[in-house]
């Protein structure tokens, strides 16, 4: 991890989500002070996000300090006010998830992702206008979802990506242009991290793994959408923060730059249904259901640029991530 002469810390927003934790965590065992936001968006509960914060606050056992703000990143006065401190950069999570849900709240993810966005590129801008050396980079975390249907898989970051089919993904895609406009104008180097469906420990609730253990375990019944063909490239947790602290690093070097942060192996519905289930011991209660609107049919990232420009390589397969995760929520259940 590059060190900050400045001794400053690195703002992560979004920290107390399944991504954002994990990071602050990863940099916080690193030594570096970490100062976190989040909104504890009702999407799903604050129980669940507390217990994040919690976990992350146990990883100042290494002496780093770390804050939290509860703030609304749309709040133009309060996020001026938590840049009165200085960052030596921004790692920018924040934001409302899901495809399927963008669908019937279009304003709102608008709002929350593109409007907040601007505002955090806006604030670390005028930090790095005063000193070089502060806010000297800014980390934007983008989706898979960009590709939309894309038919030339697998799919790498010099594809056109004009044609999103959820507004979740127009959101998305809208930001890594604000992301090069902001280079453009003021160089101040702006990383966008195309994230392949990841999971393990903290997962989302509504996410597919996490969704699939669950309603395994308990017997739920599960809406398989379609036939189960419709294909993930799902990754692990561990692997996709090596891939943004490498960006964090690695972007000065670059200026602007898109990188996939994927396992480069897709996972049919039906294949993680059945190794959820090995896993867990018990068989799926499915019933048939139509596919949503939003839904790709495929995910697949091309690792060529992040494996040559940030020595990123995934190292968990699938079914030894999910163990992982099975046993983080058998020990949470207890």
């Amino acid at each position: 991890m590059a060190t900050d002469v400045h001794g400053l810390p690195i703002l992560i927003t979004g920290v107390a989500g399944f991504i954002g934790s994990h990071v602050a965590a990863a940099l916080l065992a690193r030594g570096q002070a970490v100062v976190g936001v989040d909104n504890f968006d009702q999407f799903y509960s604050r129980q669940r996000k507390e217990a994040n914060l919690a976990r992350v606050r146990a990883a100042t056992a290494s002496g780093a300090e770390f804050s939290f703000h509860e703030m609304d990143l749309t709040d133009r006065p309060a996020v001026a006010g938590l840049f009165c401190q200085r960052f030596a950069g921004v790692i920018h999570l924040a934001a409302k998830a899901n495809p399927r849900v963008s669908v019937g709240d279009p304003i709102g993810y608008v709002h929350a992702n593109v409007y907040a966005t601007a505002i955090v590129l806006e604030h670390a801008r005028q930090q790095f206008a005063l000193d070089a050396g502060v806010c000297s980079r800014v980390v934007v975390a983008s989706s898979s979802s960009v590709y939309g249907n894309c038919p030339t898989p697998p799919f790498h970051e010099g594809l056109d990506v004009t044609t999103p089919i959820s507004p979740y993904a127009a959101t998305k895609q809208a930001c890594e242009v604000m992301g090069y406009t902001h280079w453009h104008l003021h160089r101040q180097p702006v990383a966008m991290l195309r994230f392949f469906t990841v999971y393990g420990p903290c997962q989302r609730p509504d996410l597919g793994v996490s969704l699939f253990i669950d309603r395994i375990s308990t017997g739920t019944p599960i809406t398989l959408f379609g036939d189960g063909t419709m294909a993930r490239d799902c990754t692990y947790i561990d692997d996709v923060v090596s891939g943004i602290l490498a960006a964090y690093d690695r972007i000065p070097a670059h200026g602007y730059r898109v990188w996939n942060l994927g396992n480069s192996t897709p996972i049919s519905v039906n294949e993680m249904l059945a190794t959820v289930a090995r896993v867990v011991g018990k068989a799926p209660v499915l019933v048939p259901g139509k596919v949503q609107p939003g839904d790709v049919q495929l995910t697949y990232a091309d690792l060529t640029r992040s494996r040559a420009e940030l020595g990123y390589e995934p190292k968990t397969a699938f079914e030894a991530g999910v163990r992982k995760q099975v046993a983080w929520y058998l020990e949470e259940r207890r």
